[in-house]
């Protein structure tokens, strides 16, 4: 019988260690090698990040046995490899009927609780902004019942940000603060920002699934999430009397056009103020959540990730230093100066021996 109970993380895991514990089958796939024998790259991950994994033997028969996002338990060793940290699995097997404890173990979350981060955000909303119309057309989506259910647990994407449950509300709201920050520095109009902020991607629960391994809809690989928020802006707005036509056409502008560029995914580009802004706010808050997560899931030994492709860069791993911190360590420079100083010194006893008394007095003469 299998033990349910989660004791060894990814983020735990060194080179030389022997795992024997349960993950989740993020992905598989039967490679070959130089000499023409199969073998199973697979990925493998709990809540705490994810770590490759490299199956010699039985490629074929154990491809055919499990699927990705089963939770399996894992017998082998890890391996550093080209600076890399990987499991080199001699065993593998599904675990049936996972409770709800491992369940959670295995899938990575959000630090901060959805509920309270969906009050914050319907407080903004209320106390905030100034115009009724989008004040009403915000609390009318965020209100529906399927779309709270769904934003305190979908994931913002599936790899690059906040990819984790309850990430797409963190995105969310973290783009709705830096809204209300930046609007009044630029001189715009804030209702317009932060319900941009808020809807820009929040029809990202059609578009991707729920669950430990998350995919695209058919609805995200046909409509997008793009087109689906003009949608249910249409469909929400329709139930406020006199909702305004031209309020509604801006509105269709920022979400159609947040993704900036047309090759990235925008039927239009940004050709206002506001709609730029939110998506700059966007684009920051996406790339920085990016590199907060690499830097907490990267096991690559040393101050610096591996090769980021999205964001085609390594990453700096460690906190840059403060104030406190450095200002009390001597500089590399200041070292190297009392050093050669030092060597000075000692020179200089050497070239340079000390005189005795007497020819210290031999010339001396008293006047």
């Amino acid at each position: 019988m299998v033990d349910m109970v989660k004791k060894v993380f990814v983020k735990d895991l060194n080179p030389k260690d022997k795992v024997e514990e349960i993950f989740l089958l993020k992905y598989m796939a039967v490679m070959q090698s130089r000499d023409g024998r199969s073998y199973l790259n697979l990925i493998l991950a709990d809540s705490s990040g994810d770590i490759e994994a490299r199956k010699w033997t039985e490629a074929e028969s154990v491809f055919s046995a499990l699927s990705k996002g089963d939770s399996v338990k894992v017998k082998g060793k890890v391996n550093l490899y080209q600076n890399r940290y990987q499991v080199i699995v001699q065993g593998i097997e599904k675990v049936e009927d996972a409770n709800e404890t491992l369940s959670e173990a295995l899938v990575a979350r959000s630090e901060n609780n959805p509920d309270k981060m969906f009050d914050e955000l319907v407080e903004i909303v209320r106390e905030k902004l100034d115009d009724v119309y989008i004040k009403d057309l915000l609390e009318m989506i965020l209100f529906d019942p399927e779309v709270t259910k769904r934003l305190k647990v979908w994931q913002a994407g599936k790899t690059i940000h906040h990819a984790y449950q309850s990430g797409l509300l963190e995105h969310i709201l973290s783009c709705t603060q830096l809204a209300l920050t930046l609007s009044p520095h630029y001189g715009v109009n804030k209702n317009y920002v932060v319900l941009g902020a808020i809807l820009h991607d929040i029809c990202k629960i059609y578009e991707l699934s729920q669950g430990p391994l998350v995919e695209y809809s058919d609805e995200g690989k046909l409509v997008g999430h793009l087109v689906k928020s003009v949608e249910i802006v249409d469909h929400f707005s329709s139930k406020i009397q006199g909702f305004p036509q031209s309020l509604k056409l801006h509105i269709k502008h920022i979400l159609l056009s947040h993704h900036g560029e047309y090759e990235y995914g925008s039927p239009k580009l940004p050709q206002t103020s506001e709609a730029y802004l939110v998506h700059l706010i966007d684009l920051m808050d996406s790339k920085m959540g990016a590199m907060s997560s690499i830097k907490k899931a990267d096991l690559n030994p040393g101050k610096w990730s591996g090769y980021v492709k999205h964001l085609d860069r390594v990453v700096y791993k460690e906190e840059l230093p403060f104030f406190k911190e450095y200002i009390s360590q001597p500089s590399s420079s200041s070292i190297s100066m009392k050093e050669e100083q030092k060597e000075k010194n000692k020179a200089s006893k050497r070239s340079t021996p000390t005189p005795k008394l007497g020819s210290l007095l031999k010339d001396f003469k008293i006047e």
